[in-house]
């Protein structure tokens, strides 16, 4: 039986290698209960060792950002941008698509935007709101099983996780809180990102909307690199970015 301090050391060691960890990987490769790893992570956390946040842990750095505005409160942020970004989104969707929508305040005004042949679109989102909106439109519309994350409103843990892995999109479009050119997409909790993750991986095109404030920003949780999707922005603040990864800018 592993003691817990040999436990510590091994946790730390796949911390350094992935920079952030859930519960369930650490269950997983540990073979311990949730309670088990919940503890060890607060016994870390109060060492010093590591960052605790909802659903894991990340590494510590100064240069992330670990606080998270709630849904009600992104939805009053830069709505004309979001708004631009979210109609360019929605031109893209055709009736034979099969569409993973990621929750957030962006995603929402998409799913707002909704119209014409992408009614006819099968959509798949991790959204509360988002799939009250399309159901309303008359789309079919799928939910992962999981637990609903109060602030963000997002379906997240491992039943979602194993939902997404049955399906295929043909798009998705992703929410993110920074853009690093050597963090990539971020975001501050470790469940959403392994989800957002997923999604693009699942994806023959993944789009991430983000709007001109989130670029040259690290938040604790890595979804993925920047050259592994697409962005849509309302306009470009650095030119650093372009020929890393494609970018729409809707009001350059």
């Amino acid at each position: 039986m592993m003691l817990a301090e040999e436990r510590w050391s091994d946790i730390l060691k796949l911390l350094t290698e992935k920079g952030s960890v859930t519960v369930q990987q650490l269950c997983t490769v540990f073979d311990a209960s949730e309670s088990t790893i919940r503890r060890d992570l607060l016994e870390l956390d109060k060492l010093g060792k590591l960052h605790r946040v909802h659903g894991g842990a990340t590494l510590l750095s100064g240069e992330y950002i670990t606080d998270e505005a709630t849904m009600s409160a992104k939805e009053t942020l830069a709505v004309d941008q979001k708004r631009s970004m979210a109609e360019y989104a929605a031109s893209l969707i055709t009736a034979q698509d099969f569409v993973f929508i990621d929750a957030g305040s962006s995603t929402l005004l998409l799913a707002q935007c909704i119209s014409g042949d992408a009614l006819k679109a099968s959509y798949v989102t991790s959204g509360i709101a988002h799939a009250r909106i399309l159901a309303q439109k008359g789309c079919r519309v799928y939910i992962p099983e999981g637990q609903i994350r109060p602030s963000t409103e997002a379906i997240v843990g491992a039943g979602a996780l194993a939902s997404l892995q049955k399906y295929n999109f043909t798009k998705s479009f992703i929410g993110t809180n920074g853009v690093s050119l050597t963090a990539g997409f971020t975001t501050p909790d470790v469940e959403e990102a392994q989800l957002k993750a997923t999604a693009v991986h699942r994806s023959r095109e993944a789009w991430f909307l983000a709007d001109d404030s989130k670029f040259d920003k690290i938040y604790a949780a890595v979804i993925c690199n920047i050259t592994e999707g697409s962005i849509i922005t309302n306009h470009l603040p650095e030119t650093r970015y372009k020929g890393q990864t494609k970018i729409k800018e809707t009001q350059p």
